[in-house]
Order: C-alpha cells, then sequence, then structure tokens
C-alpha cells in the first residue's frame, strides 16, 4: 500500500499537494507539511516540478484562507465562535490567535501558516477586524509562499535521506500505511481527551441569565465582569450593563478593594465558559467566596433578550475597566 501512495504522490503530486494544503487550510486536521516535503525530495531528482508543487500550495492557500476572510468579513464573531466550537483547541484557538492579531495587526498572517491552531483563525479574524481585502492578498500570499517555500525546500535539501524512508517505507507495505493512519488518528483522540479534561477540570456551578436579571432586579447587584480580551471585544462590542473589563491576566487588579465576600458573575464569549471558568478558578484561589460564570455567556443574556450596551471604540481599545458606552 505504501508503495502505491508513494507512486500517486510521483504522478499526481501537484493536484495531491493541492488538496491537502486546500482542506488542511480549511481546518480539517490533515497536516500538509508531511506532503509538502515528500514533494520537495521528488523535485529534487525532476520527478515534480517545484515551481507547480509551490504555486499549487500557496493557491490553495489563497483560496481557502480567502473562504475564511469573506466569512469574517460577513459574520464577524459569529464565524470565530463557530471555528472555536470544532476547533480541537478551543480554549486557547481564538484567544491566542486575538492576542497575536492585537500584536501584530495584518502581519499575523506571514506567521500563521507556522503556528498551530492560527492558520485557521487568521483569515477569519482579519476578515472581521476589517483588514482591506489587497492588503489580506499579500500579506496572505507572501505568508503562504514563505511556509510552502521552507517545506518543499526541507525536502529538496534533504532529498536523499527523504528517497532512503520513502523506500524504507515502501518495502514496509501496508504496514507503514496503517502506521501512519494509527498516528493520526491518536493525534486527534490525544486532542480530543486533553479538551475534554480541560473542560471536566473547569466544571463548577454557573449562574443563569434569568438568575442574573433577577438579581439586578431586585436591587442585589453582583460584581459583573467581562474576561474577554481586548481584541474581542473590538470585535463585539456588546456588554452586559455595569460590568468590568478585564481579562485573564488581569482580573486580578481590576477587582483590586472588592471584598471577598461579594458576589461575582463573571462571563466570555468562548464555548462552554471555558474563559469566565479560569477566571473564576483564580479569583476563588484569591480568596473570593462566591464567584459563578455565567451560564451561555454573553451570547445567551443577549439572546434572552436583556438589556445590551455597547462600548465605545477607545474603551474596547484600552481594556481597562472604565465604560465608555455608546447610544
Amino acid at each position: 500500500m505504501a508503495h502505491e501512495i508513494i507512486a500517486l504522490i510521483a504522478q499526481y503530486g501537484v493536484l495531491l499537494v493541492f488538496l491537502n494544503v486546500l482542506v488542511e487550510q480549511a481546518g480539517v486536521p490533515v497536516p500538509a507539511v508531511p506532503t509538502l516535503v515528500v514533494a520537495g525530495a521528488l523535485a529534487a531528482t525532476d520527478r515534480l516540478p517545484v515551481a507547480g508543487v509551490v504555486l499549487a500550495a500557496v493557491l490553495a492557500c489563497l483560496l481557502s484562507d480567502l473562504a475564511w476572510y469573506w466569512a469574517g468579513r460577513r459574520f464577524g464573531s459569529t464565524v470565530m465562535r463557530m471555528i472555536c466550537r470544532i476547533s480541537l483547541s478551543p480554549d486557547s484557538c481564538v484567544k491566542q490567535s486575538e492576542l497575536r492579531f492585537h500584536r501584530w495587526r495584518g502581519r499575523v498572517l506571514l506567521i500563521a501558516k507556522f503556528v498551530p491552531g492560527l492558520s485557521t483563525v487568521a483569515p477569519p479574524l482579519v476578515g472581521a477586524m476589517g483588514l482591506r481585502t489587497p492588503t489580506f492578498l499579500l500579506l496572505d500570499g507572501l505568508g503562504s509562499l514563505l511556509w510552502a517555500g521552507i517545506a518543499v525546500g526541507l525536502g529538496y535539501v534533504f532529498a536523499a535521506q527523504i528517497d532512503v524512508l520513502l523506500a524504507a517505507l515502501a518495502s514496509a507495505g501496508t504496514v507503514a500505511f496503517e502506521l501512519v493512519l494509527i498516528l493520526l488518528a491518536l493525534y486527534i483522540a490525544a486532542k480530543w481527551w486533553q479538551r475534554r479534561r480541560l473542560l471536566v477540570a473547569l466544571r463548577m456551578a454557573r449562574i443563569t441569565v434569568d438568575e442574573l436579571n433577577r438579581f439586578i432586579a431586585d436591587g442585589q447587584t453582583p460584581v459583573v465582569v467581562d474576561v474577554r480580551s481586548q481584541a474581542a471585544r473590538l470585535l463585539d462590542t456588546r456588554i452586559i450593563p455595569g460590568a468590568l473589563l478585564a481579562d485573564l491576566d488581569s482580573v486580578d487588579r481590576v477587582l483590586l478593594g472588592i471584598p471577598p465576600d461579594r458576589e461575582l458573575v463573571i462571563y466570555c464569549s468562548c464555548p462552554n465558559e471555558v474563559s469566565a471558568a479560569k477566571a473564576a478558578k483564580l479569583l476563588m484561589a484569591l480568596g473570593y467566596r462566591h464567584v459563578r460564570p455565567l451560564l451561555g455567556g454573553l451570547d445567551a443574556w443577549d439572546a434572552a433578550g436583556y438589556t445590551i450596551e455597547r462600548l465605545a471604540a477607545d474603551a474596547a481599545e484600552s481594556g481597562d475597566d472604565r465604560l465608555h458606552m455608546t447610544a
């Protein structure tokens, strides 16, 4: 079986590179770098055109990334939440991408392909943030060319060693092919198990949006804290009225001076209230006794029809705890 796979790569290498890169950039966990490296090794022995391999990879990246970019421009934070829900690492996929975007802006596209999880998230994120299409195409094209060129170049330079490996795989036959499939399945299973462990570790009592609304209506107003990142608030300016603005790194400083017996409600907009639960655990470790994440987060509050205010651009950008609202 492995011998037939290698023969297929040699015969249809450019097409296989295109398809592999396309589905990987679309978000399917099928690594394309090994295919690019093998294609580079085959190009070194004139079995594939090196320029054709690189161009196919760049074109596949641009097509997939452009689709995500337009989805981000059209649907904004909705697309980001959908990506986070299907990600194998939902606790960090969007948050880390938002932090990198906040630091790099559109230039994040130059390094996105080299950072696990960022490659799929970056195009819709920069689209939602309003990056102009010509700038996106330029930066994404350069980043894709750099990524594909390095992978193919490695295969080209180490062609002799890779030929030995391919020969060994061909000699091993079906066993080698099955081993590759098993390793891929184990990788996906490990990421899924990591996700499950995180959710179990963060399992705690939540407060529903109806309960929170009743508390506010009865005058028993708890301290409500928005723990989304600054970039997330730029992307989605909704906020629960009266909420303090913080993030996981600053929530303890924002609440400095709040009595430890005050009722605290923490919310975010991520799946399973992961960021809110992390912040709640941190605050409980600091001595706060009544801390609960908001079940369903900001989306559940909005969907229930309760009052939503909008942050002005300067407040979303600064990330401080002052409330600057727009009508």
